[in-house]
């Protein structure tokens, strides 16, 4: 995993190094409500995280909101025809499915980026 990326409770943040505050800050990824947290050291910052993670889920519960779950694993894709044939193709003879071929295709390009 990335260095600037920190995980708790199937939550994910994104982390920034402020020069001018002199702090670590990150924010959860993957959700639509706006979490913050930071800390001076990194020991400081994962504490602020994971309290900012539980304290989401507290507010939800209190509030009762359902807490938004960062992505399912479920994606809608569109492409064009052509190209949905071409990965049929490819899948097929991999002897595997299109799923299991785009998500290693996918897999494969992240690794390189």
């Amino acid at each position: 995993m990335s260095n600037n990326i920190m995980r708790y409770k199937d939550y994910f943040a994104a982390i920034i190094y402020s020069e001018e505050d002199n702090l670590f800050v990150g924010r959860l990824a993957g959700i639509r409500h706006i979490v913050t947290f930071h800390g001076e050291s990194v020991r400081e910052l994962k504490n602020a995280f994971k309290e900012a993670v539980d304290d989401y889920l507290e507010f939800c519960e209190k509030e009762g909101l359902e807490p938004q779950r960062p992505y399912s694993g479920k994606l809608i894709l569109r492409i064009n025809p052509e190209l949905h044939a071409q990965i049929a193709k490819k899948a097929e003879l991999g002897h595997t499915t299109i799923n299991k071929w785009i998500s290693g295709a996918l897999e494969k390009e992240l690794q390189t980026a």
